[in-house]
C-alpha cells in the first residue's frame, strides 16, 4: 500500500510503525449537585494551574536541548489555557447543566475545534494540535489519567499519529524515533518545523494513516517525496534499503565537500546559500557548508507570542545571525505574513482566498509602524555584517518603489539618532508572483538582486493550491511556463548587471539545479541538509554540458518530457547519484 502525503523532513526511514495515539480519553457524562458546583470549579482550577507548570516544564526543556525560539511554541498553548472567554463558557455550562467539568470542558473544547478547522486559512487550521494538544492535557489531570509519551521507547520504531504536538516530540527519545507520519498538518505545522530541526524524515497531510496502519507494520518513509509504502514486498523494501545505505555512503562523502566552493569543473562558480527560520539552525548551516543565507524568515520572530518583538529584540537577533557568518551574506526577508502565516495579536481579517489577499509586503506598507521597526533593526544590524534586504511578493515597480521609500524613511531616523547602518546595504526583490515575473526587465532597475520564489511563483502561475493533496500532480516545476519565466527572470537581471538568486524549495534539487545552473542562476538558496548534494552535484558537472542540457529543456512541450530527459542526463553526467537524488516526478 503506497500512502502520499505532504514532505515535511527529508530522508529515508525505513522500521517498524508505532501507533501512538493520544487523542481522546473516554469522558463520562455526570450529572452533579448543585452544592457541587464550588468543588468542580476549584477542580477545573486546579487542573489548569497543574497544566500549566507541566507546560513550563517542557519550555524549560525545549530552551535547554533546542533554544529560546524553539521553546515559544509553547507560548501558544499558555495562551490557550488563560482564554477567558473558554473559561467562562466552561464555568457557564456548569452553572447551567450541572454536569461534570471534565464533560462541560470536553464539550467547549470540541466546539473550539470545529470552528478552526471550518475557517478557509491553512494556518489557522494548523493551530487546532495546541488547542488540541492543551485540551488533552487539562482532560488528563482532571480525570487523572496516565499520560502518553514518547519518551520510553525501547527499540527503534516510525511514529504513527493522528498528529505530534510540539510536547509529543519534546519528550520523544530521539534516538528511538527513525521518522514519524500524521493524519493532519502541513509544511508550516510545528510538527514540520520540528521535524526539520531533529533532521528526522516526516510525512505529514496523510489524512487516515492511522487508520490504515498497524503497529508492527513495515514503513518505508520517503520524507522527501512525501511517500509511505506499507509492508513492502521484498524487491521494494531491497531497493529502498539500498538507496538508503547509497544515500548515507554519499553523505559521508559529502562531508568532505564542506569548505570546497561550488564549482563547475570547468570553473564557472556558484553560491550556494541556506534557507532558515530561526537563529537555532545556524550550526546546522555550517556543518553542511552553505556560504550564508539567501533566505532569513523573519515572520517566525512574531509567532506563537503574546506581542510583537520590539526594535531592540529584532536588532538582537539578526546580529546574533550575522556575527556567525563572518562576512557572508545574509539575506534578510521582510515580514511575510498572511496566507498560511497568521499573528493572533494582529486584527487580520478572515479572507476568502488568503494567499491572494492582505499579506506579505502588502500588509507592511499599510502597517508602516510595524514595517519601519523591523526595518530599522536590520539596518542597525547592518553595521555588523553582510545584510542584505530582501521585499517579499512585490507585484510591480510602484509596490517596490513604495518599499523602498519606507526604507529610506529608517535610513532617515536613524541618521537623526546617529545609529551606524551599512549605507551601501544590498536591497533586493523576490519576484514569485507573476506579474513580477513579466516586469522583471523594469524591477531590474530598481534594485541590487533578485530572488525567485519558486514555492509561490508555481503556484499562482499554474493556479495549483501547493498543500492540497487533491492537485499536487498537477504542482510541476518543471512546466514549460514556469521555466521560461524563471529564465526569463534570470536574463533580465544579467542585463542590468544584478545577481539572481533562488530560495524556493525547487533550488535544492540535484535534477532542477543542473537546469538552473545551466540557465545562469548564481546563487542557490535552500534547506542546509539539501546543500552538500547539490555541491556535489555542480563540481561534478560541465557549465557547458548544463548550458547545453538548459537549451534543449526549453524547447520541450511538457513537464513528463522535461523530466524524463532531465533524468536520463543526470544517470549520464553522474552516474553516483543515480536512484538517489532526481527531479521529483
Amino acid at each position: 500500500m503506497i500512502l502520499k502525503g505532504i514532505p515535511a523532513s527529508p530522508g529515508i526511514a525505513v522500521g517498524k510503525a508505532f501507533l501512538f495515539d493520544t487523542r481522546r480519553f473516554m469522558v463520562p457524562e455526570k450529572k452533579i449537585r448543585k452544592d457541587s458546583l464550588p468543588k468542580e470549579i476549584v477542580r477545573f482550577e486546579e487542573a489548569l494551574i497543574k497544566t500549566r507548570t507541566e507546560i513550563l516544564e517542557i519550555q524549560k526543556k525545549i530552551t535547554k536541548e533546542m533554544g529560546s525560539h524553539h521553546a515559544e511554541i509553547f507560548n501558544a498553548h499558555l495562551l490557550v489555557l488563560e482564554d477567558r472567554m473558554l473559561i467562562e463558557e466552561v464555568i457557564g455550562g456548569l452553572k447551567k447543566e450541572h454536569k461534570c467539568v471534565e464533560y462541560i470542558f470536553a464539550r467547549v473544547l470540541d466546539k473550539y475545534i470545529n470552528v478552526f478547522a471550518k475557517m478557509n486559512d491553512e494556518y489557522l487550521k494548523e493551530r487546532i494540535s495546541d488547542i488540541d494538544d492543551v485540551g488533552k492535557r487539562v482532560l488528563k489531570n482532571l480525570l487523572g489519567a496516565e499520560e502518553k509519551t514518547l519518551s520510553g521507547l525501547k527499540e527503534k520504531v516510525i511514529v504513527v499519529a493522528y498528529d505530534l504536538s510540539p510536547s509529543d516530540t519534546a519528550t520523544m527519545h530521539r534516538k528511538n524515533v527513525m521518522g514519524f507520519i500524521t493524519d493532519i498538518g502541513g509544511r508550516t505545522s510545528h510538527t514540520a518545523i520540528m521535524a526539520k530541526s531533529l533532521e528526522i524524515p516526516a510525512v505529514v497531510g496523510l489524512e487516515k494513516a492511522t487508520m490504515k496502519i498497524k503497529s508492527g507494520d513495515t514503513l518505508i518513509v520517503d520524507g522527501t517525496a512525501g511517500v509511505i509504502i506499507v509492508n513492502p514486498d521484498n524487491s521494494e523494501l531491497k531497493k529502498y534499503q539500498e538507496r538508503q545505505n547509497q544515500f548515507i555512503k554519499l553523505e559521508k562523502t559529502l562531508v568532505n565537500l564542506k569548505d570546497e566552493p561550488a564549482v563547475t569543473m570547468d570553473g564557472h562558480t556558484v553560491e550556494l546559500s541556506a534557507n532558515i527560520e530561526l537563529p537555532e539552525e545556524i550550526s546546522s548551516v555550517i556543518a553542511h557548508g552553505a556560504q550564508g543565507i539567501g533566505l532569513y524568515r523573519t515572520e517566525f520572530l512574531y509567532m506563537n507570542r503574546r506581542g510583537l518583538p520590539n526594535e531592540e529584540e529584532q536588532f538582537e537577533a539578526y546580529k546574533g545571525v550575522v556575527d556567525k557568518f563572518s562576512g557572508e551574506p545574509v539575506v534578510v526577508r521582510t515580514l511575510d505574513l498572511g496566507g498560511d502565516k497568521f499573528l493572533s495579536q494582529l486584527e487580520v481579517p478572515h479572507e476568502m482566498n488568503p494567499f491572494l489577499g492582505w499579506r506579505a509586503i502588502r500588509f507592511c506598507l499599510a502597517k508602516p509602524e510595524i514595517f519601519k521597526v523591523q526595518l530599522r533593526a536590520i539596518l542597525r544590524a547592518s553595521a555588523f555584517g553582510n545584510i542584505k534586504i530582501m521585499f517579499p511578493m512585490i507585484s510591480g515597480v510602484g509596490e517596490l518603489k513604495q518599499a523602498i521609500g519606507v526604507l529610506n524613511e529608517a535610513k532617515k531616523e536613524l541618521r537623526v539618532k546617529n545609529i551606524k547602518f551599512n549605507e551601501d546595504l544590498e536591497v533586493g526583490a523576490m519576484i514569485e508572483i507573476p506579474s513580477a515575473a513579466l516586469t522583471c526587465d523594469l524591477l531590474a532597475k530598481e534594485v541590487d538582486f533578485f530572488s525567485i520564489g519558486t514555492n509561490d511563483l508555481i503556484q499562482y502561475s499554474l493556479a495549483v493550491d501547493r498543500v492540497n493533496e487533491k492537485i499536487a500532480y498537477l504542482y510541476r516545476p518543471t512546466h514549460p511556463a514556469v521555466l521560461r519565466l524563471i529564465k526569463n527572470i534570470i536574463d533580465s537581471g544579467h542585463k542590468e548587471k544584478i545577481w539572481v538568486g533562488m530560495c524556493g524549495e525547487m533550488a535544492g534539487e540535484p535534477g532542477f539545479g543542473l537546469i538552473l545552473l545551466g540557465m545562469g542562476l548564481d546563487e542557490f538558496s535552500m534547506s542546509s541538509a539539501a546543500v552538500p548534494g547539490m555541491k556535489f552535484t555542480i563540481r561534478n558537472v560541465n557549465f557547458k554540458d548544463v548550458k547545453e542540457l538548459a537549451e534543449k529543456v526549453l524547447t520541450l512541450s511538457t513537464s513528463e518530457e522535461i523530466d524524463k530527459f532531465v533524468n536520463k542526463r543526470l544517470d549520464e553526467l553522474m552516474p553516483s547519484l543515480k536512484k538517489i537524488k532526481k527531479v521529483p516526478a
